[in-house]
Order: structure tokens, then sequence, then C-alpha cells
């Protein structure tokens, strides 16, 4: 029934996946098409006949043979009903990683991606030689997960079902922290001592910065607690959940391993980590939180309660959005595969944002791969991770798709496995498919050889698999520097890598927020506000980005926000782009009760008064104070001061005991308040909601900075030209395969400035680096096209 149900009613990830399009230069395409044509007529129990190709048949076969002789039929079955009853409270969910290699998951819905129309392997994910349990990952929105999680409680009992564990070992922060405590240092002293150490340092580097912590490198105390800290790297700190791996066994889980209560409340936890269940071979489900499909929903919310027929942001690109039906409610299988304007903001890197390939180093990637279909964005999710990178993958790649550098195979045979990427392994199953096809391995061997990979500085055990890897492509007539070169490959790939199922789940959603994004970019940072903490970028970072595409954002404000932040009509122009209402949620130390109660008062009647407002809304002076500090009170009371000072006398009048209410109020009006600068309130803004709609504070220090360039004239330096800028320090990486190579982000008041900091000045200046928060940089511009850094 459920292979039917996919192929007669098509998802939008299946139209998504009918194509697959290599582009390698300007105008001129190669296409390489997979039809579902032709296939064998299947009926449902309802009815319903779909044509299935014949190859999508033998795999589902095959998959149900391998199920059904290693038992595993429960283990499918307790995910899909999981994911059904997600889906039945209307919660955004999504499988994803090795699961999305089988299309038995497919077609019980548990995954989007329809296997049967890439190249997978099926033994990624089960096969005998593995001889353990397959592991299915499932998406769920974030902020609904704990209604699926206490779903499965209560399904399954608490004395059968609990989360996994999660063991955290000391690193060299912590570890000085605790030793220090223990050894009687003061707290200002262990802070100093652990500020100076940052994720990637060694222990032996932090006693060269003992001076600049202000401590003394010859204090016994000092000296001891170093010794001590090195020895706790790597030693058990404390037990925590795991994010989301679920155990479920068919009898009392306490005869096979401890339960304890969580910290939260309504959660019990074993006492066995991953590795634990792993080696026990016990059952493990996960049921992760992700944020993007929540920001989604929300996005969507937004959208369909501003009305589909005003809701189009007009100043978006609709050619394609004309076959939509305007009157009815927007869900995802709405949205229309592979739109022309959502591919070009993509190539622009305007995806700020949006789900994965928002970050700095996908967004350099972006102008040079340039995705202009589906499957670019499968490859462009793929490619920016350390297997590519560390296998010296990416640019053999982007120089083939340039048409620079002419596409070639070692062997006809490896042409099947690479002919899609061009001739270079992108993903996980090429690199294992590459070790079957070149080295003679079984597909379970190969499955085997990329866990050895990913478990080898752990637990070594890796030579067997390379010797067995290059004596049998030696047999079969391979180079030696190509075989090294796929065995640096898979190595990368064990670190981390996406495998080809994995990399699609996740560019379906790169799709959907890139599209919401392009089309309806108010109501998708509106998403985004509501759906926080999440991503990359702050609320702050994700306002001025819907700014600068010219949209209206407006501040909290008691009178006209509620707790969400929503979508106002910007004019009475028909399809004119909304305007964004800053929601009250945004507001620091206001709780959520207290903003309800403000919205729902509010919708009784608007609020004459801050006396009214605090009466009808039951506010404390927590809560008047809150909002005062937003300046959420401005339009019922003034400028922030004058708000502070009714707020303190509704707060007299709120605290009074009944009796004492008879006599005549204070008048708060007594007093009359010079507003404060422009520089007071920017920092007050910044201090109660993170984000400020005056000026920028780099366009309020521009005077002081007249020999800084802003990043907007920085884009006109060609290549070479030397730079200074200066901004505020919003992101610092220090990627593992950048071999200590530091990236940093500065803003300013036109846009962001991506910055390149070299090993060695890295430590030469490391307190300015990683201290400031404002930042001036001098440098030369490096320009690869659209790229622009500052070196």
């Amino acid at each position: 029934d459920g292979l039917v149900e996919r192929y007669a009613r098509p998802s939008m990830a299946s139209r998504m996946q009918s194509g697959v399009r290599i582009h390698l230069t300007g105008d001129e395409k190669k296409s390489t098409t997979i039809s579902v044509a032709d296939g064998t007529a299947i009926t449902a129990t309802n009815g319903t006949t779909a044509q299935v190709p014949p190859h999508v048949i033998n795999i589902i076969e095959r998959e149900l043979a391998l199920i059904a002789e290693l038992e595993y039929e429960p283990f499918f079955l307790t995910v899909h009903d999981i994911v059904r009853f997600a889906r039945a409270q209307n919660i955004l969910c999504q499988g994803r990683g090795s699961a999305a290699n089988s299309a038995v998951c497919y077609c019980l819905g548990i995954t989007e991606i329809d296997p049967g129309r890439m190249q997978v392997l099926f033994e990624r994910f089960v096969s005998k030689e593995r001889g353990e349990p397959p592991d299915i990952d499932v998406d769920f929105e974030h902020q609904r997960r704990e209604e699926v999680i206490q779903y499965i409680y209560q399904k399954y009992g608490r004395e059968r079902t609990a989360l996994a564990a999660s063991l955290t070992t000391y690193r060299p922060r912590s570890a000085l922290k605790d030793v220090g405590k223990a050894l009687g240092l003061s707290i200002e002293q262990t802070e100093r001592l652990a500020k100076t150490v940052q994720w990637w340092d060694e222990m032996e580097s932090v006693e060269a910065r003992l001076t600049e912590a202000g401590l003394d490198a010859a204090s016994p105390a000092v000296r001891l607690t170093l010794e001590l800290a090195r020895e706790l790297i790597g030693f058990p700190r404390h037990l925590s959940q795991h994010v989301g791996g679920f155990v479920i066994s068919r009898g009392p889980l306490h005869e096979l391993v401890p339960v304890e209560n969580a910290a939260m409340p309504e959660r019990t936890v074993i006492q066995w980590d991953k590795d634990d269940l792993d080696a026990m071979h016990l059952l493990k489900v996960d049921v992760l939180a992700l944020g993007m499909l929540s920001a989604i929903r929300r996005t969507l919310e937004a959208i369909n309660a501003f009305g589909r027929g005003q809701g189009v942001d007009a100043h978006a690109n609709h050619q394609d959005n004309n076959s939509l039906d305007h009157s009815a409610a927007l869900t995802m299988q709405d949205i229309p595969p592979e739109d022309a304007a959502t591919y070009a903001m993509i190539c622009k890197a305007d995806t700020v944002g949006v789900f994965q390939i928002e970050s700095r180093a996908q967004m350099s990637m972006l102008p040079r791969l340039r995705p202009v279909c589906f499957y670019d964005l499968v490859i462009e999710v793929a490619i920016v991770r350390p297997g590519p990178i560390q296998g010296g993958m990416v640019h053999p790649y982007l120089r083939r798709r340039q048409g620079l550098e002419a596409v070639s195979y070692p062997k006809p045979e490896i042409a099947s496995v690479l002919k899609r990427t061009l001739g270079v392994p992108i993903f996980q199953e090429q690199a294992m498919q590459l070790a079957v096809v070149a080295a003679g391995f079984t597909p379970g061997e190969a499955d085997q050889l990329r866990r050895a990979m990913a478990a080898w500085k752990r637990k070594g055990g890796l030579e067997p698999f390379r010797d067995k890897l290059l004596s049998g492509m030696d047999k079969n007539g391979y180079t030696p520097e190509f075989a090294e070169s796929l065995y640096r490959q898979i190595q990368g790939f064990g670190e981390y890598g996406f495998p080809e199922s994995h990399a699609a789940s996740f560019a379906l959603l790169v799709y959907v927020s890139c599209w919401l994004k392009c089309h309806h970019p108010a109501a998708f940072t509106c998403g985004l506000l509501n759906a926080q903490p999440l991503g990359f970028y702050s609320p702050s970072q994700l306002v001025q980005d819907l700014q600068r595409h010219d949209a209206t954002v407006r501040p909290v404000d008691v009178l006209a926000s509620d707790w969400d932040s929503t979508l106002e009509p910007e004019s009475n122009v028909l399809n004119a782009a909304p305007a964004l209402r800053l929601g009250l949620r945004l507001v620091g130390g206001l709780s959520q009760q207290a903003g309800m109660r403000i919205e729902y008062a509010r919708r009784a009647a608007p609020f004459i008064s801050i006396d009214d407002l605090a009466t009808r809304a039951v506010l404390d002076k927590r809560d008047l104070d809150a909002l005062a500090r937003a300046d959420a009170l401005l339009t019922l009371a003034g400028h922030r001061r004058e708000a502070y000072w009714q707020a303190l006398a509704a707060e007299l009048t709120v605290n009074q005991s009944p009796h004492l209410n008879s006599g005549p109020h204070p008048d708060s009006r007594a007093a009359t308040l010079q507003a404060a600068t422009e520089g007071h309130e920017v920092v007050q803004d910044y201090a109660s909601t993170g984000l400020t709609l005056r000026s920028h504070p780099l366009a309020l220090l521009r005077p002081r900075l007249a020999k800084h360039l802003t990043a907007r004239k920085l884009e006109d330096l060609p290549d070479g030209a030397w730079a200074r800028v200066a901004g505020i320090v919003t992101c610092r990486q220090r990627p593992g395969t950048a071999k200590g190579t530091v990236f940093v982000t500065l803003e300013d008041e036109t846009g962001w400035i991506n910055v390149i900091v070299w090993p060695d000045l890295v430590e030469g200046q490391r307190r300015e680096l990683l201290g400031a928060r404002l930042l001036g940089v001098a440098g030369r511009v490096q320009r690869e096209r659209e790229v622009l850094h500052l070196v």
C-alpha cells in the first residue's frame, strides 16, 4: 500500500528527484534523467493502482528478504508507528541518515527520498556482515518533539523504554575548572585560567599563557592544577541524556540495563551510552529534534494566517508561483520544484537563515558550484564536509564542473559509480562502492571498512582493511596513487562524511527553506524568530538581513505585538509585501504566560494606559520593568525613560493593598524626563531584545572610523587590494580541516565581512582575535567570482 501511495501521488520530494541534471559550463547542459515510466501496475488494498518500475520492486523484495532473515520487522514497524503518530498530530518529521537508503523506509513514510531514483547502497543501512540492528534517525520539530517522546513513554510504558545516556568526558577547559576548584583556587582564578584555553588547544600550550591570565607559573597550586588536569583529559565527567536515542525492550528494561530518572520531568534514562548499546546489539530509535522543521512550520503558519492572497511578497520573483492555489493553505507539498528564482538566489549565496547552506564555508562554495537543480543541492550539502575535503575531492570536482578539467575514470567499471559526480567520489556510498568494484570487497565488508575508519583512532584495527584494499586494487590493475587516494577518501568519510541518501534528505529541506526565503522573506524571518533558539544566525542578524531585502520591520509594541512575531499589511496596495511585527517573545525577562495574557487582554479591548495594561493583563513589577526596558511601551507611554517612570507608578498602584487604593494615585506625569541619546537607546535595545531597529552601532562609530571601509565599499575593491575594516564579531570558526586557520565574520551597518586569519597571526594576536567584541582588521582582498574575503 505504501509503495502504491508513493507512486500514485508523487510528493514534492519525488518530483524533485524525477530528473538528475549535471551542469558543466555556462548554458551547456549534460543531463541524465531517471524515468519511472514503463512500470509494473500494482494495486493497493484500497483499489488505487500505480505504475511501479520493475527495478524498484526488485529492490524492495531484496530488502524484505533480508529484513525477514534478520527478524527486524518489529523495529521497522515501531519506527513507522512513531512517524504515524507525529503526522497525525501535524508534527513535521523526516527520516534521514542511512535509513534513506532503504526502499522499505520510503514506502513506510519514514523517509522522503526514493532510493529507487538514486544509486544508494542498502548495505550502508543493513547487512549480514554488520551483525547489528539498523540505525534509523527521524527528525521532528524541535518545539514539539516532547509530544513524540511522551507518546513513546505512554505507548510502551516506562518499564520498557528509556532514553540512552550520553557520556561527557573531560576536556582541557572543564578539567582546569574542576581541578582548580578542588585545589582551592578562587572562582576568578579558575575562570581566568579556563579562558586562556580554546577547544583546539593542547594542555601543553596552557602553561605558556599563565602570565597572560595573571597567574604565577611558579605557584605549586597552579602547577599541580595543570598536572592533574592533564591526567583528567578523556576521563568521564558526567552522564547526561542522549539527544534522542530511545531503547525499547520486549520485557522490563531494568532486567537488561540500569535505569534512572532524568533531570527533566517525565523522562527516564538508562546508564549506557551509544557505544554500549552497539556492543550489546540493543535496538535504538533516534527521535531527534530539528529546528528548521519548526521554522518551516512557523513560516507556513505565518503565510496562511496573513492570507494567501496578499501574503505573497511583492518584491519576490513569482513567475513560477502562477500554478499555486492562493485560496488554499500553503503546505510543503504545494511548493513547486526546481524554481528558477530560488536557484538564482542560492547562486548569489543569499542564504542567511536557510538550512545547511548558511555557513561561511557553504556560502563561499555556492557561487563556485552554482546549483541549478535538486541534485546540485545534494552535492552542495555533502561536499563541504571533512570527507571530501580531506580526500582532496573538492577542487577537482569544481574544475570539472566548470569545464576546466576533463572528466576521466581510471577504468570503465568506475564510471558506473562516479558518473553522476563527474568522476569524483563525493558520497560515502561511492567510496564504499569503489571498494567493492575496484578492490573486490563485498558490500558488507565495505561497510565494515567505513566503520573501522570511523573508530580507528579509538580502537585501532585498521591495517587489515587497508592492506586488503590496496592489494585488491593492485590485483585489479589500479595504480598505487589511485589506491592511496581512495584510502584517504574513505578515511575522511570515516571521520565525517555524508551518504548520498542523507544529503538528499537534507537537500529537500534546503530547497524548501530557500524557496520560502526567496518568495516569502518576511514570513520566513518571522518563522525563524518564532522557532528560536536555532541556527547559525542570531535574531539581530536575521532581522538585518530582512531589512537589507527592503522589507519593513516594526518594533515590539504592547499595542500591536502578539507573543510570536507576526505579519502585518505594509500598505493598502494589493499584493504588497507584508511587514514583520516583532513579538513579545523577544523581550528579555518576560515570561510566555505574561506575554499571552497581554495578547488575550488586548484582543478584548485596546490598552489605554500602563495602569490598564498592568491590571487587565495581571502584570507584576518584573513584567512591567521588562516591557519598559525593551521600549515596548513607546506608543502607550512615550520614550523609554517616560515608560519607566509610568511603569513605576503603575507598580505602586498594582502592589498596594485594596484599602490603600482609595486615595489619589501618584501622578506619573509630574516629572518631564528627557529622552536618552540614540547610542544609549541602541545599547538598551541589545540588552533587552538582542537587536535594534535604530542605527547600527558601527554607524554611530563611523565618524571615528573614517579610515576603515564598510562592507559595501569593500566589495568594490579588486583582488589583492589592501584594506582596513572594523566590525562587531558575530562568528569565529576554526574547522578541523583548516590546519589552524581561524575564520571570523564581522558585521557593520552595511553588511558582513569575512576574514581569514592564518595560524601564525592567530598565535601572535590571540588575545585580540579571540577576546574582542569590536575588531579592527587590516589585510588584502581575496576575490574569486562573487566570493570575497579579507586575508
